[in-house]
């Protein structure tokens, strides 16, 4: 290891607790939220076999023979509906052991799944929406079930986790040039706190490229940065079709204005589907044509036969038009990216309004889309799954060891921030860093200038604090 000479020495010092302190700051702040992403995202990773197990007598069926057509099981599941209840959305599924799930919209506002035995129309019970296990779980994820606040929170916690990121490497990286491959090791340790440092260093180490990953695939759906992200890319011909959705119309295509479409909003995400891809979100909703005098509209049966004729089908979800000139909605969200497809079909000719497909994405929203199936631990199956998942519980361990050594050198007085350096030391790269990323990243930036000016003002505070009274 070369030794620095003295000259040098000072200056790396006063670096490192620099590092050291703004790691502290970043993870004091991020480490309850760690925790709660980490244990939903789980969670809400492994919902494919979690649900079954939740709700078997809703969601699994045995196969007896032919299923009824999906039309039929649409007028029976209306029949047994709520007064009132409005049919809003179907899901497609091509496993003979899934039931039929038609989403409803009641009187109250909620929704509500029902779901039928394919085979014999038999109802086999209900789920509210709203308070459905992995919709909880998935609003604590991403909001702490508090709205709003809650959003904006988590987004704060995901941007605060790079500077944690940045600083935690930062700290290791003369380990690494020191030891090489021998800086994933755990090292003897002694002390108080020793022990855990080093597992902290190596969880760290370990995880930091998956964890990048994965604050990085996340954002773009946080509702502040992630709009405007969105609303960037789109209007750089980066993100969706630049045409604001039409992609392959097959007829003239005529967007809904203020108070026509369904739900507050035209566009894709307004509509009742439980998933959406990240590039269609904001794309408008056509309208129809209106009623041809004596024609009856189509079936639920005539467009499946349309989705499928295109190539999409299981996993896809159709929201049911709700006008007389409005469309079927098709939204196909698998776990190939290449895969999403967004289908408007008029219900009363059968024609494809508009067909946006993943090859007219921008380079964007491609990439957006294979880190959301990443992240979402959907792309390569169950191992997918179990590589998020140990990200997950390692953040999770990385918090918690953290956690315990700020308690094992805490002073019962003091919050116990490492101690800022004598001189403040020229990391001049560091700073066009940091300030780059609150540049890019609006509310860290606000958030980081609010730690500085508090930091700033305590050590004044401090200072005044520790001089000699004159005499």
């Amino acid at each position: 290891m070369p030794v620095s000479t003295p000259q040098s020495s000072p200056a790396i010092a006063a670096a490192h607790r620099t590092l050291w302190r703004w790691h502290f700051y970043a993870g004091l702040f991020v480490m309850p939220f760690l925790i709660v992403l980490a244990i939903t995202g789980t969670i809400y990773c492994f919902q494919p076999q979690i649900e079954p197990l939740l709700y078997p007598r809703l969601l699994r069926v045995t196969p007896q023979g032919e299923p009824l057509s999906a039309q039929m099981l649409l007028e029976r599941a209306r029949a047994a509906a709520p007064a009132g209840a409005v049919a809003t959305t179907y899901t497609i599924r091509n496993d003979p052991r899934a039931s039929a799930e038609f989403i409803f919209r009641l009187p109250s506002g909620n929704s509500e799944s029902l779901y039928l035995n394919p085979y014999s129309g038999a109802v086999l019970g209900s789920l509210s929406v709203e308070d459905r296990l992995m919709k909880q779980v998935r609003l604590l994820h991403r909001a702490l079930l508090a709205g709003r606040p809650g959003e904006l929170l988590m987004e704060l916690a995901g941007c605060w986790t790079l500077v944690m990121i940045a600083t935690g490497l930062a700290m290791w990286w003369p380990r690494l040039r020191e030891s090489g491959v021998g800086a994933f090791v755990m090292r003897p340790a002694s002390g108080r706190r020793g022990r855990w440092k080093e597992i902290h260093l190596m969880l760290g180490a370990s995880l930091a490229i998956g964890a990048l990953a994965f604050v990085l695939s996340g954002l773009p759906w946080t509702a502040f940065w992630g709009k405007q992200f969105k609303a960037i890319t789109t209007a750089a011909n980066l993100g969706r079709p630049a045409d604001g959705g039409a992609g392959h119309t097959h007829a003239p295509v005529r967007h809904k204005g203020h108070g026509e479409h369904r739900g507050h909003g035209a566009t894709m995400a307004s509509l009742p589907l439980s998933e959406v891809p990240w590039a269609t979100g904001l794309t408008a909703v056509p309208l129809g044509t209106s009623a041809p005098a004596g024609q009856a509209p189509i079936g639920l049966d005539r467009v499946l036969a349309i989705v499928g004729s295109h190539g999409a089908g299981a996993g896809c979800q159709v929201a049911l038009p709700g006008t007389p000139d409005a469309v079927y909605s098709v939204s196909c969200f698998p776990s190939d990216p290449k895969a999403e497809r967004t289908l408007h079909i008029d219900r009363h000719s059968g024609q494809i309004v508009s067909d946006i497909r993943y090859e007219d994405y921008g380079p964007v929203a491609k990439a957006v889309s294979y880190g959301t199936s990443l992240h979402m631990g959907r792309y390569f199956g169950l191992a997918n799954q179990i590589v998020c998942a140990a990200i997950s519980l390692g953040l999770m361990a990385l918090a918690i060891t953290g956690f315990i050594m700020w308690i094992k050198r805490k002073p019962s007085n003091a919050v116990g921030a490492p101690s800022r350096p004598a001189s403040a030391p020229p990391m001049r790269a560091w700073i066009a860093g940091l300030a780059a990323l609150g540049a890019i990243f609006p509310l860290m930036g606000i958030t980081m200038l609010l730690v500085w000016i508090i930091d700033r003002l305590a050590a004044r505070t401090s200072g005044v604090r520790s001089r000699p009274a004159r005499r």
